[in-house]
C-alpha cells in the first residue's frame, strides 16, 4: 500500500507564520468529503443500508481501517446526515466500549464519540450522542461558519447526501474515496448529474489488500 505523510501525520495547528510580519494567520479550514463507493459509483446498493454488506465486509478490512485512520486524525468536526448519524449511533457507542474489539477500531469509536458532530436533519429534534448538535442553519451557511472558524480539517462522514451538497456549492476541498471491487447496480450515487465542471489534482492513490483503491483529489482553485 502506498501512502504519503499527509495521511498519517494530524496538522496539529491550522495557523500558520505571515513571514513579512511575524504574526500567526489563521488558515481557512478544509472540507473533506470521505466515501467508500461501489466500482459502478454507488455508495449505497437497491436495497439501502442494511443490504450493503459489501460495505461492511470492506470496512471490517484491517487496511481500510489504517488508511482511514489517516484521515479522520487530522479532523475536528464531523458532518453527518440523518440516516448516517442514526445508523453510526447504533452500533459505535458499544463497539467503543467492547475490550474485545481490536485497538485501532475502539479508537475510531473514541474519536466519534468526541468529536464534533453537525447533524442535518429536518426530522431529528434531539440528539442523545455527545458532542452532536443540530445544525441550526441551512448547509452552505453552516459549513462556510465552520470554515472560518479555527480548528483542524470538517469531514463529512461517508454522507453522499452533504456531499451532493457541498460539491453544488463548491465548498469541497478534498475528496478521498475508497473504491470497492463490486458492481452494485442502483442505488445512491456518489456523484449526481447535473454538477458543474471542476478541476481536481490527484494527491495520492494506495491499493488496499483486499482489491479496494483509495484516492486523494484536491480541488484545484
Amino acid at each position: 500500500m502506498t501512502e504519503h505523510s499527509d495521511t498519517t501525520v494530524s496538522r496539529a495547528s491550522q495557523a500558520q507564520i505571515d513571514l513579512a510580519t511575524g504574526t500567526k494567520q489563521q488558515v481557512e479550514r478544509r472540507v473533506v468529503g470521505w466515501a467508500s463507493v461501489s466500482m459502478d459509483g454507488f455508495t449505497s446498493g437497491p436495497g439501502g443500508p442494511a443490504h450493503d454488506q459489501w460495505l461492511y465486509e470492506h470496512a471490517s478490512q484491517e487496511q481500510t481501517q489504517s488508511y482511514f485512520e489517516g484521515i479522520w486524525r487530522g479532523a475536528d468536526t464531523g458532518l453527518l446526515g440523518r440516516t448516517n448519524y442514526e445508523g453510526f449511533y447504533s452500533v459505535w457507542p458499544g463497539i467503543t466500549r467492547d475490550p474485545a474489539m481490536p485497538a485501532r477500531t475502539r479508537e475510531l469509536g473514541a474519536w466519534l464519540d468526541d468529536v464534533e458532530k453537525v447533524v442535518f436533519s429536518h426530522t431529528l429534534t434531539d440528539l442523545a450522542w455527545s458532542n452532536a448538535r443540530l445544525a441550526t442553519r441551512p448547509l452552505e451557511d453552516e459549513v462556510k461558519a465552520l470554515k472560518a472558524a479555527p480548528g483542524r480539517d470538517i469531514l463529512v462522514i461517508n454522507s453522499a447526501t452533504i456531499i451532493h451538497q457541498l460539491l453544488r456549492a463548491d465548498l469541497v476541498d478534498d475528496l478521498r474515496f475508497a473504491i470497492v471491487p463490486v458492481i452494485v447496480g442502483g442505488g445512491l450515487r456518489l456523484l449526481p448529474e447535473g454538477l458543474v465542471e471542476s478541476r481536481w489534482q490527484l494527491m495520492e492513490s494506495a491499493t488496499l489488500a483486499h482489491g479496494a483503491v483509495a484516492v486523494h483529489y484536491r480541488r484545484r482553485r
